[in-house]
């Protein structure tokens, strides 16, 4: 089995730019969180009752691609993943009204069954960046957004509520609020830890 880092933060922070630059200089295995790919997303996007079908697709998108990962010769390097899917937006679209309770406890039942079965990525690296940052990168992304700019804050409070569970060994927290377009300075640092 081999390790695996994965990247969390806020929609729009700079989690897939992170993860493309890390790939462009170390042979990491990676794997991306596939918006348009996704058959609910833009179901989603446009409808709201399609916010269930939606959350237990990613939870198992990103069980999978962490197998696929844990699986490769090379070190497995996910965009978001399994704890931030559920963490992050699962509770940001419960809290949001857009996930019924039974919806939420059913996702909750799926995270824990899927993470007892497969061991937590050995590195989380939590990215964040000043709201000004933020809500430029979202603005210029060419890809469906469910999150917004306003869910930032309280996005950020479940992941710091998730985060806190975690030992600080294996939590690297990076603020890329001015990072230049190649993450030299992030990439610099993980590579450290590595």
């Amino acid at each position: 089995m081999n390790k695996l880092i994965a990247i969390v933060g806020a929609s729009g922070v700079g989690k897939t730019a992170l993860v493309q630059a890390l790939a462009k200089v170390h042979p990491f295995e990676t794997a991306y969180e596939q918006h348009a790919e996704r058959p609910f997303q833009t179901l989603f996007k446009n409808d709201s009752h399609y916010a269930f079908a939606n959350q237990i697709d990613y939870l198992m998108l990103r069980a999978e691609q962490e197998k696929a990962l844990r699986a490769s010769a090379q070190t497995g390097l996910i965009d978001g993943g399994l704890d931030l899917d559920f963490h992050g937006f699962t509770r940001l679209f419960h809290s949001r009204g857009l996930l019924a309770e039974s919806e939420f406890d059913l996702c909750q039942r799926v995270y824990n069954f899927l993470r007892g079965m497969m061991a937590r990525p050995e590195l989380i690296v939590r990215l964040y960046a000043d709201e000004v940052t933020v809500t430029s990168r979202l603005s210029r992304r060419d890809r469906i957004n469910i999150a917004t700019e306003e869910d930032t804050d309280l996005l950020n409070s479940f992941l710091d509520e998730w985060l806190a569970s975690i030992p600080s060994e294996d939590l690297l927290l990076l603020d890329v609020s001015n990072e230049d377009i190649d993450y030299s300075k992030s990439v610099n640092v993980i590579l450290g830890r590595l």
